[in-house]
Formats: C-alpha cells, sequence, structure tokens
C-alpha cells in the first residue's frame, strides 16, 4: 500500500516527530529559530522506512548559547526517548545563518547530532558542500523561507573537491582499519557511498546514493554489480568486506585520474 500522502512527507509517524522537533524548537529558541528545513533521502524521494534516517538542518540567528545547547539537549533526549521510533533517527546541524550561506572549514564548531546519538559541539567536514547544495536545490521548509534564499549556489569545482577531501579523509584510512564494514548497515552504506562520490566526480552534482547505484550498475564494470545488488538491497556478507575495500581502492584510483585531468 502507497503511503498517504500527508506534509511534510508521506509518513505521518515520521511528521508527528517532525512536528514535535518544530514544536520544541519554536518554544525554546522563539525568533531565534531562522528556519527548518529537510534534505537527504525525504527530500529526494528516496527515503526507505527500513534503512533511512530524517537529515534536517536549523538554522538560528546567531551562535546558539550554553542554556539553549542545554534546552536542544533535553528536547533530542526527550524526542529519542519517546515512543516513535524517529525520535532517535533524527540527524542534523544546528547552523548559524551567517555560517550557511557557504561552508567554510574555519567556520566554529556548532550543534551536531547523529542518528541514535547525543548533541554534540563539533566542527563540520568537507560534506558540508554537498548538505548545503542539496538543502539548496531539494530541501523541504518546515520554517523560514526558502533554503535558496540562504544559501549560495554550490558550483560543481565545490562538489568535486568535498568529494575528494572527504574520501581522503574518511575512506582512506578504512581500507586499513575495515571495522566499520563488519557492520552490514554500514557496509552497504560504503558500496553506495562509492557509488555516489563517483557520480559526483563524473556528472559535477549530486543524486541519491540509491541513483547513483542505479547509474553505476549500468556503466561499471560487471564485477561489481552483485555487490551494488546486495548493497541497495541491504543485504551484505561478511565476505564481501574484502571485495568493498578494493572498490573502495578503486575509487580512490578513479579519483586521482581525474585529478590529474584537471
Amino acid at each position: 500500500m502507497e503511503p498517504r500522502k500527508t506534509f511534510p512527507t508521506p509518513y505521518p509517524d515520521v511528521n508527528a516527530v517532525l512536528q514535535e522537533l518544530r514544536a520544541g524548537l519554536r518554544s525554546l529558541l522563539g525568533k531565534k529559530l531562522a528556519g527548518l528545513y529537510l534534505y537527504g533521502s525525504l527530500a529526494a524521494g528516496d527515503f526507505d522506512p527500513q534503512t533511512s534516517d530524517i537529515d534536517f538542518t536549523a538554522v538560528t540567528a546567531g551562535p546558539v548559547s550554553a542554556d539553549e545547547l542545554a534546552g536542544l539537549r533535553t528536547l533530542h533526549e526527550r524526542l529519542s526517548a519517546g515512543p516513535s521510533k524517529w525520535g532517535a533517527e533524527l540527524e542534523g546541524y544546528y547552523l548559524p545563518r551567517g555560517d550557511l550561506r557557504r561552508y567554510d572549514p574555519a567556520q566554529p564548531p556548532c550543534p551536531h547530532i547523529e542518528r541514535g546519538g547525543k548533541l554534540v559541539v563539533e566542527p563540520q567536514d568537507s560534506d558540508g558542500t554537498i548538505q548545503r547544495h542539496i538543502l539548496r536545490e531539494q530541501g523541504i521548509v518546515l520554517a523560514g523561507p526558502p533554503p535558496a534564499s540562504l544559501i549560495d549556489p554550490v558550483s560543481p569545482a565545490d562538489l568535486r573537491w568535498a568529494v575528494r577531501t572527504l574520501f581522503r579523509n574518511w575512506w582512506v584510512p578504512m581500507v586499513q582499519d575495515p571495522i566499520r564494514l563488519y557492520h552490514p548497515g554500514y557496509h552497504a552504506y560504503a558500496v553506495l557511498t562509492m557509488c555516489r562520490m563517483r557520480y559526483t566526480i563524473e556528472h559535477g552534482t549530486i543524486v541519491s546514493k540509491p541513483a547513483a547505484a542505479r547509474a553505476a550498475l549500468a556503466t561499471w564494470a560487471a564485477r561489481w554489480a552483485p555487490l551494488i545488488e546486495r548493497a541497495l538491497a541491504w543485504q551484505m556478507r561478511v565476505e564481501d568486506v574484502d571485495e568493498t575495500r578494493a572498490l573502495i581502492e578503486e575509487t580512490a584510483a578513479a579519483l586521482r585520474e581525474t585529478e590529474e585531468g584537471i
């Protein structure tokens, strides 16, 4: 059965948590809440209730104070402990409006929560460029103006830089220490992410991980098809870890080759 069409997503249980998040932020931040947006799979139309999380960005009129940070932590703890599983599936940043305009590695740390985790204050890494592009082009407004009015256009060159930087900092070390790949969910995520990174390097834009994987099935060597198909089905096997490491190494070579060709 198709999910009933409701706003802001087709999933009433997800919407209930989003409404609680928005109400909590309005109560806590008042007029300082300058915007609240969805991006990621919910915005792209590739949301899978079995595997996806809820990506959001909250925009504030200025930096979050110590008291506001404590309130945000309490809010997320309450949502995570609530009756809906989606309260623990929220993943997002709290960014001052000025810092949202464009990614800068010199920007100060900001509040961030990952699915299943606690709210922490930490710097954004280079995927902040990717997140801004997706938010600007596909973001769903829960509060505030259209996201395109708050974020500068992200160029293909900037997207390629972000992918190369993220790959170098995060994925290259995983070839030497693949412990995360033994978790089936993360394992599938890794394979799909390689597909999306190489799509961005080739085309200079971002598509969802499933869309990039389907494109890879149509264009990559047949060797990778079984691995990608299992990743799309989220049915990875322990014996796939070495093949996934090989895919990461091939992706590294592809990124080097395209960089040398610039």
